[in-house]
C-alpha cells in the first residue's frame, strides 16, 4: 500500500538541482543584506529574480537601481541561458520533467492526456455542485501518489477564498487510494484568503516552500472570488484586472520554475450584461480574458444525468475539444460504473 509521508528520497533529485538558491549569489559579489531583502519580498531562488522586472526589484526598500543591475548582473552569470535561444530538441528536454496528477477519474484523465500537468496553470470552471473544489480535494490526495499511480510523488498547497476546504473529505479520499489520512494532511500546505491582497501575499510566501523542490501541486479555490467582492462594477474593472494579471504572472513563473501544476476554480457568470467583458462558453461566462490567456488548459464542468457530471475540455495546447463523464463520490472524484468516457 503506499504512503503520503514523503522521505527526501522520495522527491526527485533533478528537480532539487533546478532551483538555484539565492544564496548563490554571493558568489557573484551580491552582500548578504541584500540578498536578505530579496528573500523577505519572496525571492527564494535565482530564477525568480531572473523574471522579477528591474523596477519592481527596485521597489524593494534598501535596493538603489545600481544594486539591482548588479544583482541581474550576478543572476545573468549563474544562469546564463535565462535570457537566450534554445533549440527546439533542448526545449523538449525541458518539458520532459512535467508530470501529469490524476483527478480521480480514468474517463477524465484519458480526455487530458494522464491528467492535470506540472509546469502550466489549468482552470476548471463551472456552476455549483460540479466538483470543482472536490476535484481539487482529490487532487491533493493523487498528487501524493506514486508516479506509477497516477501522483507525483510530491506535496500540495491549498489557497482557499471561499472556506470550502475540508481535511474531513482528505481523510475520506485518502482511504479511497490506500493511504494514510494523517500523514496526506500533513503533505498539505493550507491558507484561507480573506481577500485579494491576501491572496497575492499567499501565494508569494509559497515560494519559500516550494523552493525545496518537494512541491508538485497548488489550488487557489477559487481564483475569482476574492476579486469580485473587492472590485466591484465597470469603474474598477481595470484595476482588478490588473491585479488579477499580476496574480496570474506569479502563478506562471511558479508553475514552471518550481514544476509544479497549478489548478484553479472558477464559477461561471449569468450576468447578460456582462458579455462584453467575459468570455462566452456554452452558454456560461468564466472569468475575463485575462484568466483566458493565463490558463493552458480550460475545463467546463456542468451537471449530467442523474449523479453523472460532464467535463469539457474547452481550451489546451495539448489535447482537442472532447468530453468525459464522473461522479462525485465519498472518495472524491470517479468513474460512473460501466463505460461512459466520450470522446
Amino acid at each position: 500500500m503506499p504512503t503520503s509521508n514523503h522521505g527526501d528520497d522520495d522527491f526527485d533529485s533533478d528537480e532539487d538541482s533546478m532551483i538555484i538558491d539565492i544564496d548563490q549569489l554571493q558568489n557573484h559579489g551580491i552582500g548578504a543584506a541584500d540578498i536578505a531583502k530579496l528573500r523577505a519580498a519572496g525571492y527564494w531562488t535565482v530564477a525568480s529574480v531572473h523574471s522579477a522586472m528591474r523596477k519592481t526589484l527596485g521597489k524593494i526598500k534598501g535596493l538603489s537601481e545600481i544594486k539591482v543591475d548588479k544583482i541581474k548582473d550576478a543572476v545573468s552569470k549563474i544562469n546564463p541561458s535565462g535570457s537566450t535561444f534554445v533549440t527546439a530538441s533542448e526545449y523538449g528536454q525541458q518539458r520532459k520533467r512535467v508530470i501529469r496528477i490524476s483527478t480521480g477519474s480514468k474517463n477524465l484523465d484519458a480526455i487530458l492526456g494522464g491528467g492535470f500537468t506540472t509546469m502550466s496553470i489549468s482552470e476548471v470552471f463551472g456552476e455549483f455542485r460540479c466538483g470543482k473544489t472536490q476535484m481539487g480535494h482529490t487532487l491533493c490526495v493523487t498528487c501524493q501518489l506514486p508516479k506509477d499511480m497516477g501522483g507525483a510523488a510530491g506535496k500540495a498547497a491549498y489557497v482557499d477564498t471561499e472556506g470550502t476546504f475540508r481535511p474531513d473529505r482528505i481523510r475520506a479520499i485518502s482511504e479511497r487510494f490506500g493511504v494514510d489520512g494523517d500523514a496526506c494532511l500533513e503533505n498539505i500546505l493550507y491558507a484561507r484568503a480573506v481577500n485579494s491582497e491576501v491572496q497575492m501575499e499567499l501565494i508569494q510566501k509559497l515560494a519559500e516552500p516550494f523552493a525545496s523542490g518537494e512541491y508538485r501541486l497548488l489550488v487557489v479555490d477559487s481564483i475569482m472570488a476574492c476579486f469580485r467582492v473587492d472590485y466591484s462594477g465597470r469603474g474598477e474593472l481595470s484595476e482588478r484586472q490588473q491585479k488579477l494579471g499580476q496574480m496570474l504572472a506569479r502563478l506562471t513563473t511558479m508553475a514552471e520554475e518550481f514544476n509544479i501544476a497549478v489548478y484553479m476554480t472558477n464559477q461561471v457568470q449569468s450576468d447578460p450584461g456582462a458579455s462584453a467583458l467575459f468570455a462566452g462558453a456554452d452558454g456560461r461566462k468564466p472569468g475575463g480574458h485575462v484568466l483566458a490567456h493565463a490558463s493552458a488548459t480550460r475545463v467546463l464542468l456542468r451537471k449530467g444525468r442523474g449523479e453523472e457530471r460532464v467535463a469539457k475540455i474547452q481550451d489546451s495546447p495539448d489535447c482537442p475539444e472532447r468530453e468525459a463523464t464522473y461522479i462525485i463520490s465519498n472518495g472524491g472524484i470517479a468513474d460512473p460504473e460501466g463505460p461512459s468516457a466520450r470522446y
